[in-house]
C-alpha cells in the first residue's frame, strides 16, 4: 500500500492526509479559511531561518512540500466529499508558501516587515490568480488544487524580491 497513491484504503493514512489537508483544522474556519492554513506555511519559513537552510536547501524542501501537497489534498478531497478543491484543503496554501521567500530567510530578521510583505503578496496573488494560475486548478484533484498555488508561489517570488529590491533602494529599509 502506498502512501502517494490517493486510492490507497489504509485508514491511518487517510486520516493524517486530511490532517494535513485541512491544516490540522485550520482549513474549518469559518471565513477566509486559506489565510488561516497559510500560517502554517510562516512557520516552515521559522524553520528555515532557525536551521539557517542554504538557498538550494530551501528550494529541494520547497519542491518536496509542494510534491507532497499533490496525493495529501487527492486523498483529503476524496475523503472530505466537498466536491473540487473544497476551502478545508489548505495544504496547498501552507505548502507552497514558503516558495515565495526562497532566499528571504536571513533577510526577514533585520526586515520586519518582509515577512508580512511576502504573506500579502501571496495571500493577494491567491485571490487574483493571474494567468495561468486560474486555468491550472482547472486539473484533477490534488494536482488542480496544489498547482496553481505553486504558480502563484512562484509569481509572488519575483514580486516579493522586486519590492524588497525597491525598498532597500529608495527607503533604504
Amino acid at each position: 500500500m502506498n502512501f502517494l497513491d490517493p486510492s490507497t484504503r489504509n485508514p491511518v493514512l487517510r486520516k493524517c492526509a486530511v490532517a494535513v489537508a485541512t491544516g490540522f483544522g485550520l482549513g474549518f474556519a469559518p471565513f477566509a479559511s486559506g489565510t488561516f492554513g497559510a500560517v502554517l506555511g510562516c512557520g516552515i519559513v521559522l524553520a528555515f531561518t532557525a536551521f539557517s537552510l542554504p538557498v538550494a536547501l530551501q528550494i529541494a524542501v520547497c519542491a518536496a512540500l509542494a510534491l507532497l501537497c499533490v496525493p495529501v489534498a487527492s486523498i483529503a478531497e476524496r475523503d472530505l466529499g466537498l466536491g473540487k478543491d473544497p476551502g478545508a484543503i489548505v495544504c496547498d496554501e501552507y505548502l507552497t508558501f514558503p516558495i515565495c521567500m526562497i532566499g528571504m530567510t536571513e533577510l526577514w530578521h533585520e526586515h520586519v516587515w518582509l515577512m508580512p510583505l511576502c504573506f500579502a503578496v501571496n495571500r493577494a496573488l491567491d485571490v487574483l490568480k493571474p494567468f495561468p494560475a486560474y486555468r491550472l486548478q482547472s486539473l484533477p484533484s490534488g494536482l488542480g488544487i496544489a498547482i496553481d498555488d505553486f504558480a502563484i508561489s512562484i509569481y509572488a517570488l519575483g514580486v516579493n524580491w522586486a519590492l524588497y529590491a525597491l525598498a532597500v533602494r529608495f527607503a533604504g529599509a
